[in-house]
């Protein structure tokens, strides 16, 4: 089959969860014997496409990330009813391209990632010819936008982010509601997500969980971990990040260094809030920024920790972990999505004190840390690796095409 994929960011280097998903299904896809091409957005002009993307890829094509300030995304709010998603990446470069690709060739399969690329669902639909539409539902939206509004209005200061939420939650439901009724099929990340999405009365929609290649995480033969070490991961202005970065450094922490003052924690990942800056002023904390790698930190963890009380789909960030053997402590929303068998490997805990109380426990009890850590390891490898995952989404392309 020829597939068409459209991407918000290049899928290699894989520096976010939906890169890191689409390059596990770029990879996926090209074994199992179809011609990919890309078309995707680029941050800057260094960012190109290198060699990985070109040797998997038919062809790769991407154009600038049209940029939004502040004042355009209030001026969308206060007179338009669309979701700020909606016009985020609009692009007359991107429309043009795709346009063009279309036109120019013919797909069995055009594949969106995520719901801004929703808003050039139009265009595709005009310009398609005989190709199926797929929507990969990186989350639930507008659900996910209600959840952030609730967890805001616990914070006096934070109530303004919290109407804003809202009030997008709103606008969300009618777009998210649109896209999954003009596609031929839905890709849920999980099974949570599935039920919300289901709502909406739309295209079919299948499961396929985020996953790994579980092979490029396995921590080294004899690898000696720091014992106090906690590690937290993931793109650092992505909202869901930002609380839950704050949640444990002003929340969490404080009762850990209570117990066990020797405790350290890094938080690992791209663009930081700026309000987190504030949090690396303790200096057992420290705040990373980009790293070439997040393997190193992965592997020295004696702990890796999921404080998300946001979120939904399966986190990248909790199998990343769990395939390199680290202990993991979460919270509930943060293991949502797993199996039964990869949720046995976690330790789970969902207020301050239980968390706190829970991480104490971990970084005294070695025996039970490498328990978990092996525990994790196999049920990535059997449950989430990506040899495991891609049968479902190759499933859905051959009921759209009968190949």
């Amino acid at each position: 089959m020829k597939i068409l994929l459209l991407t918000p960011d290049l899928p290699y280097p894989s520096e976010s969860g939906a890169a890191l998903r689409n390059m596990g299904i770029i990879r996926g896809l090209r074994a199992a014997g179809n011609e990919v091409s890309l078309l995707s957005f680029r941050s800057s002009p260094a960012e190109q496409p290198g060699g990985t993307l070109a040797d998997t890829c038919a062809a790769v094509q991407t154009v600038p990330l049209p940029t939004r300030g502040r004042a355009q995304r209030l001026s969308t709010l206060l007179t338009s009813s669309r979701a700020d998603l909606e016009s985020r990446l609009a692009s007359a470069d991107y429309a043009r391209a795709l346009r063009r690709r279309l036109g120019a060739e013919s797909f069995d399969i055009v594949q969106f990632s995520g719901i801004e690329l929703g808003g050039y669902l139009n265009l595709i639909l005009a310009k398609k010819g005989g190709a199926k539409v797929v929507y990969d539902a990186l989350n639930a939206e507008a659900d996910l936008q209600r959840v952030i509004a609730r967890v805001d209005a616990g914070q006096v200061k934070r109530l303004p982010a919290a109407l804003y939420s809202s009030a997008q939650a709103r606008r969300l439901a009618r777009f998210e509601a649109a896209v999954c009724r003009s596609v031929d099929a839905v890709i849920a990340v999980s099974s949570e997500d599935r039920d919300l999405l289901q709502h909406y009365d739309g295209a079919p929609i299948t499961v396929m969980p985020n996953g790994v290649e579980a092979a490029d995480y396995r921590p080294p033969t004899g690898i000696a971990r720091s014992t106090r070490h906690i590690v937290f991961s993931g793109k650092m202005d992505y909202r869901p990040n930002v609380d839950a970065a704050e949640w444990l450094c002003k929340t969490v922490l404080p009762r850990v260094w209570e117990e066990e003052p020797a405790a350290r924690l890094s938080i690992v990942g791209r663009n930081p809030a700026p309000r987190l800056s504030a949090l690396a002023q303790d200096p057992r904390v420290t705040l990373t920024g980009w790293v070439e790698s997040v393997l190193p930190y992965l592997h020295d963890a004696a702990l890796f920790v999921v404080p998300l009380r946001m979120g939904s789909g399966t986190r990248l960030k909790i199998l990343q972990a769990m395939a390199a053997g680290c202990a993991v402590l979460s919270t509930s929303i943060g293991a949502a999505g797993l199996n039964s068998e990869a949720r046995d490997a976690l330790s789970i805990a969902d207020d301050a004190d239980d968390f706190a109380r829970a991480a104490v426990a971990l970084l005294r009890d070695d025996e039970r840390r490498h328990k978990l850590g092996a525990q994790a390891l196999a049920a990535v490898g059997k449950h989430y690796d990506w040899r495991a995952l891609m049968p479902a989404l190759l499933r859905v392309y051959e009921s759209l095409t009968g190949e």
